[in-house]
């Protein structure tokens, strides 16, 4: 087991390390500093739990969606571009964030309280409650595109458009992926996964500072932190997410939720801003180029793997301030 962590450790850190190296264009076409300081949040219900949330801005609503292991802390740089805009809204997802873990069930298995459905369940008894039913305009990334994808599809003419980022456009393939993303993900849904996540919480201490081309300081990390200080449980959202991933067709019920969005994405109209990122991770090679085939869309590039959020903020930023007016006029 030691071993399978040692690798595991190394290859995260000489991925991130390469990518860093290969990265030196497109540059910041002008140097800001990035805020380690959050944004206020609130709380409201989502059925029987509370979720957190942050809210800038007034107007029709702009919904931005976090993935693993973030929160809206994620988003902290960027929703101020677009608060003279909308209504700007960030939530946390359950467990995740500011927001209520959800309980475990006695006789339930423990990763059913964090699986898509689930997660999907409450996002729409939160947006529900505050209100966030029509004229939407969505900025998501990663686990946070499938659930605002899916949201976009099940509610196409409530939407006004969709920026995303190092999302889920398709379904994967073992036989696509390099030997190190191919044996972590592997053990993350294996039973190592547990000891990787719950114990060494290796997706908030490694994976994420790994997949950003900076240093995230020391404070920025005890935000994502903060979440998952404690050992076991609380640190469960960050080991059912990767093993929600669906590869050559399971879990089946992911899977066939990729299988209806990409689909979905290859034939709506809907206004879109595609957040490249160079080099990125999720969306690459022949991905990258299956996304550039859908409809409605304008593209920019910005330097980063994954975690686009915390490399190039303000470039995000001023993107979504040329292409809002766009979609609102």
């Amino acid at each position: 087991m030691a071993l399978d962590f040692e690798l595991t450790r190394r290859g995260i850190l000489t991925a991130g390390a390469a990518a860093s190296a290969a990265t030196a264009l497109p540059a910041h076409a002008e140097e800001k500093p990035i805020s380690a300081e959050p944004l206020p949040s609130k709380r409201a219900k989502a059925l029987d739990l509370e979720m957190s949330y942050v809210e800038i801005g007034e107007g029709d609503p702009i919904l931005f969606l976090h993935g693993n292991p973030t929160s809206s802390y994620l988003w902290r740089n960027i929703m101020p571009y677009a608060a003279p805009f909308g209504r700007c809204i960030a939530p946390d997802l359950i467990g995740m964030g500011g927001s209520d873990k959800r309980p475990l069930v006695e006789g339930e298995d423990p990763d059913a309280r964090y699986r898509f459905f689930e997660h999907q369940k409450y996002l729409d008894a939160l947006l529900e409650n505050l209100g966030v039913t029509e004229n939407v305009t969505l900025v998501i990334h990663d686990w946070g595109s499938a659930l605002g994808f899916d949201w976009a599809r099940r509610n196409e003419d409530k939407v006004k458009g969709i920026c995303f980022m190092e999302g889920f456009t398709r379904p994967f393939s073992y036989s696509e992926m390099d030997w190190f993303p191919w044996a972590m993900f592997k053990s993350f849904k294996s039973g190592l996964g547990e000891w990787m996540v719950l114990e060494q919480n290796m997706f908030v201490e490694q994976v994420l500072p790994a997949s950003v081309l900076r240093e995230l300081t020391q404070e920025e990390m005890g935000y994502y932190q903060a979440p998952y200080v404690n050992a076991g449980e609380d640190r469960r959202p960050t080991l059912t997410w990767p093993r929600e991933v669906p590869f050559d067709g399971e879990p089946a019920e992911t899977h066939e939720m990729v299988v209806r969005l990409s689909e979905w994405l290859q034939s709506n109209n809907l206004p879109k801003l595609f957040v490249n990122a160079e080099p990125g991770a999720l969306i690459q090679g022949e991905v990258r180029d299956f996304v550039r085939t859908w409809k409605n869309q304008e593209e920019i590039t910005v330097r980063g793997i994954h975690f686009i959020q915390e490399d190039s903020p303000h470039e995000i930023g001023a993107a979504l301030e040329k292409w809002i007016p766009k979609v609102n006029s």
